[in-house]
């Protein structure tokens, strides 16, 4: 037992939480908003820049193609650029970050229960992300790093006080962690048995950013 390292979970903390999430970029240049409304087989209902549109897997509709969907969300792809878009989340604007994607700012909007959930993906794996404000690391639960590939088992091994008490639990750093077009690297995690449906936002990530709230929007502007 090497050492203590807090993660807490939020309260009404559930599977169940409704997912929203506006991602923007830094750069002002003409950019795609596009949310989703509904899935079927093979095709999505979007909303592209404010106006309703079936669009098939594979095809370009205003320069927004779909990638993929499932019934929960859905890829689509402007200008060379992918975003993950939830099913009744709200708009994601694409294609207006830099060439490099030196994106600066992420803003998110509050869903059921008051709780901020974003898309985006670990060392380049798709995943869902909850803001934790109270977690001191990144939280990820060891079946879901085992999905992305993670041997979390190398890193540093301690105990995590959680709400169900103290568990085994292992430090490790990811190599990167990007929400909507932001990307940030090298940041600390800690794996824990529990499954949990998102991977907690702590503030390894969260420290890196000057964090903004407003009623139901919290805005993160990168500080380094």
């Amino acid at each position: 037992m090497r050492g203590l390292f807090v993660l807490t979970f939020p309260l009404n903390f559930a599977p169940t939480v409704a997912l929203a999430c506006v991602l923007l970029a830094s750069a002002p240049a003409a950019a795609q908003t596009v949310s989703m409304s509904g899935a079927f087989t093979g095709k999505a209902l979007l909303m592209i820049d404010g106006a309703p549109r079936t669009v098939a897997v594979g095809d370009t509709v205003k320069g927004v193609k779909l990638v993929a969907v499932t019934g929960s969300d859905a890829i689509v792809e402007v200008k060379g650029k992918r975003a993950t878009l939830l099913l009744g989340g709200a708009q994601v604007s694409i294609g207006n970050a830099a060439a490099d994607g030196g994106a600066s700012q992420i803003v998110l909007s509050a869903g059921s229960g008051g709780h901020f959930v974003a898309a985006g993906a670990i060392n380049g794996r798709a995943v869902r992300f909850m803001v934790d404000t109270g977690a001191s690391l990144v939280g990820i639960g060891a079946a879901e790093a085992e999905l992305l590939g993670i041997d979390y088992r190398k890193g540093q091994r301690g105990m995590a006080g959680t709400a169900n008490g103290a568990v085994a639990a292992y430090v490790i750093t990811l190599a990167s962690v990007r929400v909507g077009e932001v990307t940030v690297y090298n940041v600390e995690a800690l794996v824990t048995p529990q499954a949990m449906p998102y991977v907690l936002l702590g503030n390894s990530f969260l420290s890196r950013f000057q964090m903004k709230r407003e009623n139901d929007l919290m805005t993160l502007s990168r500080r380094f």
